[in-house]
């Protein structure tokens, strides 16, 4: 499946401006977006979503055109159906884990009724042992479980593209280890490539299979997951003069 995308969005804050100017182009199964926080990565991954709508260009996944600001196209995020890991996991505090699972799985308010849940749910409720805090909320479990929850809740929509934003890094040194493998496992599981962002070259190495170098809001390169790696064991790494922290644009 190939990825092309050109998202332009301008950010002002003030007197102060943020231009995201990205493009790609990959028919890699697991793309990684590498960079400084403040960089454009999240809000790249918005856009694909539909989260976020750009002032030009267009997003196009394995020949579906999600956005083009010349054609006048643009998917609702519901009609794009991808799969969108938040890096605080967007659990809402107020629903059971059943009922997180299946939110995006209809339109309006949908909560389960006698523990039965859709088969698209239920398979990924088995996979990621989850049957027994089902009727838990989000407060009263661990971590890791938050992870496989809203992982998931993204996965039972059955989904073209599977988003990724940070999605270790809520998580404890010895546990984002142990998660980063199944995440991996994961991955070669699933026929749905995926796009993961991060700024933690293990995660690239175990993660992806592509990697685009952004900074200051624009694609400054891209390799593979072991050229990443010597390049910054070589010092070629360098730190943006401006970021999207230095704008406070969330």
């Amino acid at each position: 499946m190939t990825i092309s995308l050109h998202i332009k969005r301008d950010l002002v804050a003030g007197p102060r401006r943020f231009a995201l100017d990205v493009r790609i182009e990959s028919a890699a199964r697991r793309i990684a977006l590498f960079g400084p926080s403040g960089a454009g990565k999240t809000l790249t991954l918005k856009a694909i979503a539909g989260l976020m709508r750009p002032n030009a260009g267009y997003i196009r996944v394995g020949g579906l055109t999600l956005f083009d600001s010349e054609q006048g196209i643009c998917l609702s995020p519901r009609q794009r159906k991808l799969g969108y890991l938040q890096q605080d996991y967007g659990l809402f505090p107020h629903l059971t884990v059943a009922q997180n699972i299946i939110f995006g799985l209809k339109k309006g308010w949908l909560n389960p009724r006698g523990g039965a849940l859709p088969a698209s749910a239920q398979r990924w409720v088995e996979s990621f042992e989850l049957g027994s805090i089902l009727q838990s909320y989000p407060t009263e479990i661990s971590g890791g479980q938050k992870q496989r929850v809203a992982l998931a809740r993204a996965l039972a929509v059955g989904p073209r593209l599977l988003l990724l934003d940070e999605p270790l890094s809520a998580l404890d040194v010895g546990l984002r280890s142990r998660m980063r493998e199944e995440l991996a496992e994961l991955q070669a599981k699933l026929d749905i490539p995926s796009i993961l962002i991060t700024h933690d070259p293990a995660d690239v190495l175990v993660l992806a299979d592509q990697v685009f170098r952004i900074q200051d809001g624009r694609v400054v390169g891209d390799c593979r997951p072991q050229e990443l790696q010597a390049r910054l064991r070589a010092g070629q790494s360098s730190t943006p003069s401006m970021t999207l922290d230095a704008l406070k644009i969330a």
